[in-house]
Order: structure tokens, then C-alpha cells, then sequence
């Protein structure tokens, strides 16, 4: 018969191989413990036990560099039913080498992973959780639902609210946490690159696409507090006026409608309202009671006297400093009346100061060309052109500026005072606002070709008037055919016209490129004759003698030191004016 063994015995057993093991446990720890880094310890596959941190960090980042494809990927992420292709270098995805290193050296504690098994460490990884919220934005927008932003508004000068409501959107830190959870994803395959510690012989597996988790988002300002702000700062604000005192002592009052103007009580993407001040806005509001105390400003110009071109100073300007005033003048309007801000006057130069025209260069004229009109200045057409003609005068044309003669005058409507006047519209004179202008165009186009003046943009007539050069001539019309040139030269170019009851003449001054700029012309070719049209009599009827078309060449030539220097060709095709007969159509006979 067997009896059991007493327990006495067996604690004694026990006791018996601790004492074995107990003296061996402390040579294992050793052994575990080699190196800053335990035995054992791993990342993504790349071995980082019994290593030094020096020696682990070089293996980690010499591992990973076999990884560089994948780590460089772009990850699939899901918002919603969105999906979304994240570009690591767009988000500063990345692995932390040394904060890794660390978290491994720190792994320790128990040996016994480290004698018997793995121990297989994440990476620590960087993320721009800013940048990731800013590329998901959009994937959001569609999948959640945006929050009710906190807002008051004005009507007029009574405070209107708008409470906040919540919405479905993303987290920053939430967000950045899932995509820095399920990142790298190098599935099982091995590395690109020898010696990275992968273990190879995988098949790769397609990464799994990363889900953003969408939360319930609120505004930072509450409904209580957008209460709080009406009573706190919009009703006080606009109970009354604001008075801005200057150093030379004046008052500019700031009255309440212009405090409701300027005041925003607007939310940020934080959903959280932060008062500030429009400084534009007030200023808008405020214009006619700051023009009582600012001045504008006065460029530096040149204009013609009696001994040629003179230089015109420039003139300082001033302006009350509403940027400096805004943060004193936004904390008292919490404040009951009466509310005074001191407010600096600023002096403000010229854009265009006095040295940068005397430099200009504008000494002397360098081209003067007139046209001859009939009838004098009281009809409409050469109403127009006189019109057009004070607009351009004084124009200074900057070296390497284009000028253009739409751009320089805007619209030339019945609002700026131009008439009505025959233009060519659809082959025929007919009656249009500021008919004649053409003219004007014409000599001006002359004036910059005889300058030597680069030619931009010209628009010759498709009917040939004698009171034009053949084929160096333009017309023009608003927004659509301009006239331009380019100030090609390295001196100014001051445009001066002038009129009289039967001409116009537009003149250039600056200092000469050119002895001299001429044209000779070609034999006209391609004539073709007029047909005779009748139209139907009325006031809009303009009759016109018929004029023939042709082809001609004129070149343009450049003359320095007394010989030609170049020559520049223009041609054109004219088409032959019908002679229009405001009558009916007479019949035939049989």
C-alpha cells in the first residue's frame, strides 16, 4: 500500500528548487538586462534588445529605412461614408526614433518575457493633429453635420442673438489618435531594403483603410454665455456714443450706428465669439466725420508751364490711427456713458513722393500728334472728344507700365457726361454713347507710335476715314476693344493734350530714345468698291458717302545717328463703306 506524500515533504521540494533557481535568476537578469534595451525587445519587426540606446536607434532607423515605401504610402482613412487619401508627409506622420528608443529602454520589469519570449513594442509616432483636422475638413463637411455657430447680429443698433446648437464632426486629438493607432501598417511582408529585421517571406497585405471617428462637437460659447455677452457688451455698446479725441483737439463722435457697424461678435471654427472691431467697417461709417479732420495725401506729379515740364511736390496727408484706438476704444464699450478714447492723428506720404518724378526723366517732348475734326465743340462728337481728352491730360506713364485708355478713364457712359454720336456697329453709322472718341483714340495711338513706344493692344476701323493715317489708326470701345502701349524706355512719359475748336493734338513727353521715328506706306492693294444700300429713313439713319476698301502696309522706322536702326511692319484691310442712302429702295424698272 502507498501513502501520500506529506505535505511537509513537498514544501520542502519546493523550497529545494528555489534555492537552485534564486542564485540563477540574478545571472538571467543580467543576461535580460544587457544593453539599455532588454532582450527580446522588438519594433515592427526590427530587433532593438540588448542594445545600447545609441546602438537600438541606429538599428531602428536603418530597419525602418527598408520601410521607406511603405512608411511613405498614403493611408486610406474613412469619415462618414467618406474616404480619404492621407499623404504622411502632408500630416507629419512619422516614427519618433528616439522617443521609440526610450519607450523600449523603459519597457523592462519582469525578465522572463525576455528569456523566454518577444517582447514586441509599437512605435512611437508623430502626427500634426492641426494639419490632419484641416486635410479631413472637407470629408467631414459631407459625412457630419456643422454646428450652429454662436453669433450677434444687429439690426440697426438692436443686439440680435443666435444660440448655439451641436453637430456631428470631428475631434482633433480623437482623430489624430486612430490614424496614430493604426499606423505603419506593414503587414507582413519584408522590407524593401536588406538588413531592415523583417520577417520576409510574406505576402503583402493591402492596408486596412484607418476609421475617424465622428463625435458629437459643440461650441465653446453656450447659449448662456451668448447671454451674457447681449447684457455684458452689445447693449452697452450701442446705448451710446463713443467720443475720439486727437492731439490738436479734435472730436470725432463714434455714434452707436457706427458701433454696430464696426462691433463682431462672430464665432471662430471653435465655435467661440471673441468681440473685436472691423476697423474697415468703422471706418466706412465714420467716413464723413473723419474727412472734418483727415486729409488725403497729394502725389508728386509734372505738369507743362510756360518753360516746360516742372515738378510738382508731394504732399503729407493725414489720417486718425483707428487701428491703434481699436483695442482701448472695443473695452470701454462696455462701459456706461460718457466714453472718451484718445486717438493719434498719423501722417501719411504720398505714394508717389517728389525725387521718384525728378528722376523721371520728363525733360522735353519727344511727339506731337494732331487730327482736324469739323462742327466745333458743341456737338456731341466733339463734346466726347474734348471729354476724353481732359481725362488723359497729366497722365504719367511709368517706365515698363502699360497704359490703357479704358483702364485710365473707366466707363464712358451718359453718368461721366459723354453724348451720343454715330460708331460703327454691325457695318453701319448708327447713334451710341460716346461716339467719336475713336478720334481721340487715333491720335493718341499716333502719339505713343512716333514716341517709339511699344504698341500693346490697337484696334484699326474697318472703314477707312480720310481723316485718319491709313493703317496706323484705332478705334475703341468700352469694355471690349482698347487701346494700350507700353512705356518700353527707361524714363517717364507724361501724356499732354490739347483742343480747340476744330483739332486735337496729343503730345509726349520724356527724354529721346530715338533721333527719330517716320513711316512710309505701300501701294494699296486688294481695292475693292461700294455697294449702295438703302436704309430705312429715320432718326437713326446716318447716310455716308461710299469709300473704298483696300490692303496696305505701313512699317514703322527707327532712326538713331542719322541711319535706320529697325523698322517695324504694320498691315491692315480695309473693307469698302457702302453708300447708304436713307431712302426707300426705289423699284425697278421693267
Amino acid at each position: 500500500m502507498k501513502f501520500p506524500r506529506p505535505r511537509r515533504t513537498l514544501l520542502l521540494a519546493v523550497a529545494a528548487v528555489l534555492a537552485v533557481l534564486v542564485p540563477g535568476l540574478g545571472l538571467t537578469a543580467a543576461y535580460a538586462y544587457a544593453g539599455d534595451v532588454p532582450r527580446g525587445t522588438s519594433v515592427l519587426g526590427i530587433d532593438l534588445g540588448a542594445k545600447s540606446r545609441a546602438e537600438a536607434a541606429a538599428a531602428l532607423r536603418a530597419g525602418l529605412a527598408g520601410y521607406a515605401e511603405q512608411l511613405a504610402a498614403p493611408v486610406d482613412v474613412r469619415v462618414g461614408e467618406q474616404t480619404v487619401q492621407i499623404q504622411p508627409g502632408q500630416v507629419g506622420l512619422a516614427v519618433d526614433i528616439e522617443a521609440t528608443v526610450a519607450a523600449a529602454a523603459a519597457a523592462g520589469g519582469n525578465p522572463l518575457p525576455a528569456l523566454f519570449g518577444e517582447r514586441k513594442l509599437a512605435p512611437v509616432v508623430t502626427l500634426d493633429a492641426d494639419a490632419l483636422h484641416e486635410a479631413l475638413r472637407p470629408a467631414a463637411a459631407e459625412a457630419g453635420e456643422a454646428m450652429t455657430m454662436p453669433e450677434i447680429r444687429f439690426d440697426r443698433t438692436e443686439p440680435v442673438p443666435i444660440y448655439p446648437e451641436a453637430g456631428l464632426g470631428l475631434d482633433r486629438e480623437r482623430s489624430a489618435q486612430a490614424l496614430a493607432a493604426h499606423w505603419p501598417q506593414l503587414g507582413t511582408a519584408a522590407p524593401t531594403a536588406a538588413g531592415a529585421g523583417g520577417t520576409g517571406g510574406g505576402q503583402w497585405h493591402p492596408p486596412a483603410v484607418v476609421p475617424i471617428p465622428l463625435v458629437e462637437i459643440h461650441p465653446v460659447t453656450t447659449a448662456e454665455d451668448v447671454d451674457r455677452l447681449v447684457a455684458e457688451l452689445a447693449r452697452p455698446a450701442v446705448a451710446a456714443p463713443v467720443t475720439l479725441t486727437t492731439p490738436g483737439g479734435a472730436e470725432i463722435e463714434v455714434p452707436p450706428a457706427a458701433i454696430a457697424a464696426g462691433l463682431r461678435l462672430t464665432a471662430d471654427d471653435r465655435g467661440e465669439i471673441v468681440p473685436k472691431l472691423d476697423r474697415k467697417a468703422l471706418r466706412k461709417a465714420l467716413r464723413d466725420r473723419l474727412a472734418e479732420v483727415e486729409t488725403p495725401p497729394v502725389d508728386a506729379t509734372a505738369v507743362l508751364g510756360g518753360s516746360g515740364p516742372t515738378v510738382v511736390e508731394g504732399k503729407d496727408g493725414k489720417r486718425v490711427d483707428l487701428a491703434a484706438a481699436t483695442d482701448e476704444l472695443l473695452a470701454v464699450l462696455p462701459d456706461p456713458a460718457p466714453r472718451t478714447v484718445a486717438a493719434n492723428v498719423l501722417s501719411v506720404p504720398p505714394e508717389i513722393t517728389t525725387e521718384e518724378v525728378a528722376e523721371l526723366g520728363i525733360e522735353q517732348r519727344v511727339s506731337s500728334f494732331t487730327t482736324y475734326f469739323e462742327g466745333g465743340l458743341s456737338i456731341p462728337r466733339n463734346h466726347n472728344i474734348a471729354m476724353v481728352a481732359d481725362l488723359v491730360d497729366g497722365a504719367i506713364v511709368w517706365p515698363g507700365e502699360v497704359f490703357s485708355l479704358n483702364g485710365h478713364t473707366g466707363e464712358r457712359g451718359y453718368e461721366q457726361g459723354f453724348l451720343d454720336a454715330p460708331v460703327i456697329i454691325g457695318g453701319k453709322l448708327v447713334p451710341a454713347v460716346g461716339g467719336g472718341i475713336s478720334q481721340f483714340t487715333t491720335t493718341l495711338f499716333n502719339a505713343s507710335y512716333y514716341a517709339g513706344l511699344e504698341d500693346v493692344e490697337h484696334h484699326p476701323h474697318s472703314y477707312h476715314y480720310s481723316r485718319y493715317p491709313s493703317v496706323i489708326e484705332s478705334t475703341i470701345f468700352y469694355p471690349t476693344l482698347d487701346m494700350q502701349f507700353r512705356n518700353n524706355t527707361d524714363h517717364g512719359i507724361l501724356i499732354d493734350t490739347a483742343y480747340d475748336q476744330s483739332s486735337i493734338t496729343v503730345s509726349m513727353w520724356s527724354t529721346p530714345v530715338w533721333d527719330d521715328v517716320t513711316t512710309e506706306w505701300s501701294a494699296k492693294r486688294e481695292v475693292t468698291q461700294p455697294r449702295t444700300e438703302h436704309l430705312k429713313p429715320g432718326p437713326d439713319c446716318i447716310a455716308t458717302e461710299g469709300i473704298q476698301g483696300y490692303t496696305q502696309d505701313a512699317w514703322r522706322i527707327f532712326v538713331r545717328d542719322g541711319r535706320e536702326v529697325q523698322r517695324e511692319r504694320f498691315t491692315w484691310r480695309y473693307d469698302a463703306q457702302p453708300e447708304f442712302i436713307c431712302a426707300e429702295k426705289p423699284d425697278e424698272e421693267p
